[in-house]
């Protein structure tokens, strides 16, 4: 073994007093030793901890890395005995090519800059409205139930074609089996109601399709279960991580008043104020890999079945790739942050995220130009990072303003 590279044994999650939007600590000091560190896993199998940009951005355009979840290893649980399966179907971030595009290219067409700006007019009638209901019930509340949630759970439920009468119960379903606080038999629970509700509006737009992607959809050869896994994929992915840069994304603004008072003063900085909020935070913060041959990185040698964490949070916080990487910087102007992956498995609905953020962050400080914390900083509530896959957030964030 190599004495001279550095070696984690433990993947840190805990955040720093009083910095909730950095990196754990250790993580920082592991890409301070350089962008590649060897990691132990539970059970003693070796592998490897990515935390520089670069490294980072070539493993994710390299197919000599698999995403298939039946080779991965979890950097916390020890799985030594454990024989994992592959994916289930339309899961398709976690396998190769040919199944990954299989599922992925039927949906390109739905999800292109242009067609996600063309329902920026709907997004901003979907704030509007929550807006409104903030302002009608008043100061205090929970900006994470009153806005940031149920913003992206509308347009989600609206591109899936969940009838309107359905989608509050939906809502709960999908928030039970996401809760990562809560009880296993509970999430179980959840999950299966919601695959059920979700073979339901399959079967409803095989029989009557309407305007939406799973309609669509069903003109392709993809049979009713695959359908059904894409769908709840799509919801997954789509619901939290919006959710969560909302939410977290209000919060680093309103710990950041200058960068605050810039947005305000100068709408047009909003595009460049996304993608800073973006890789500032970075919410999806680590993803796996598992090299399929001896591969060549960073001068060491990835031997064929080593497993990889990748550290999107570092990464985005690079010195060598963003300076001042720890400062939030409204009118930083390097771009071509990891917040949405690179390469194949590049986030498909990275372009209606951004939509529904540009639309809801200048509402939302417009309509309350006073907004701010109704707690101390410290007392807000982050979501436990009880896996690593687990996207970073509040619980809650309880504003007010002056009414």
């Amino acid at each position: 073994m190599d004495e001279s590279l550095h070696t984690v044994t433990t993947m840190p999650t805990a955040r720093q007093p009083g910095r909730p939007f950095d990196p754990p600590a250790e993580l920082l000091d592991a890409r301070r030793h350089g962008p590649i560190s060897r990691y132990i896993f539970p059970g003693g199998k070796p592998g490897w901890l990515l935390t520089g940009y670069d490294l980072i951005k070539s493993v994710l355009a390299d197919s000599r890395f698999s995403s298939r979840q039946e080779l991965m290893l979890h950097p916390t649980i020890d799985y030594t005995d454990a024989e994992f399966s592959p994916a289930p179907p339309g899961e398709f971030l976690f396998m190769d090519d040919p199944r990954h595009s299989r599922y992925r290219k039927p949906l390109m067409g739905k999800f292109t800059v242009r067609r996600m700006r063309l329902l920026t007019e709907r997004v901003e009638q979907i704030t509007a409205d929550h807006l409104d209901a903030m302002e009608k019930a008043g100061p205090p509340t929970d900006l994470v139930t009153a806005f940031a949630k149920p913003i992206p759970a509308i347009m989600m439920c609206e591109l899936l074609g969940v009838e309107h009468q359905d989608r509050d119960s939906f809502r709960e379903q999908i928030d039970a089996f996401r809760d990562v606080e809560a009880d296993g038999e509970d999430v179980m629970a959840a999950y299966t109601a919601t695959r059920n509700h979700l073979a339901e509006l399959v079967a409803a737009k095989r029989a009557h399709p309407t305007d939406d992607v799973l309609s669509d959809l069903t003109d392709s050869d993809l049979n009713d279960e695959e359908l059904k896994g894409m769908a709840l994929f799509l919801l997954a992915a789509g619901l939290d991580t919006t959710m969560h840069m909302l939410a977290l994304g209000t919060f680093a603004l309103l710990r950041n008043p200058d960068q605050l008072a810039a947005l305000r003063a100068d709408p047009a900085l909003i595009d460049r104020a996304v993608e800073e909020l973006l890789r500032y935070l970075s919410v999806g913060k680590t993803f796996m890999r598992t090299a399929l041959e001896d591969v060549e990185l960073g001068g060491r040698t990835i031997k064929a079945g080593s497993p990889l964490i990748l550290s999107y949070n570092t990464a985005n916080r690079d010195p060598e790739r963003f300076p001042d990487p720890h400062v939030l910087d409204l009118h930083r102007q390097d771009g071509g942050h990891l917040a949405f992956g690179h390469g194949v498995h590049q986030c498909l609905g990275q372009q209606l995220a951004r939509v529904e953020m540009r639309v809801a962050f200048p509402a939302l400080l417009n309509r309350f130009p006073t907004l701010r914390l109704a707690i101390p900083a410290e007392q807000v509530p982050l979501r436990p990072e009880a896996d690593i896959a687990d996207v970073y957030g509040v619980k809650s964030l309880p504003v007010t303003w002056d009414a």
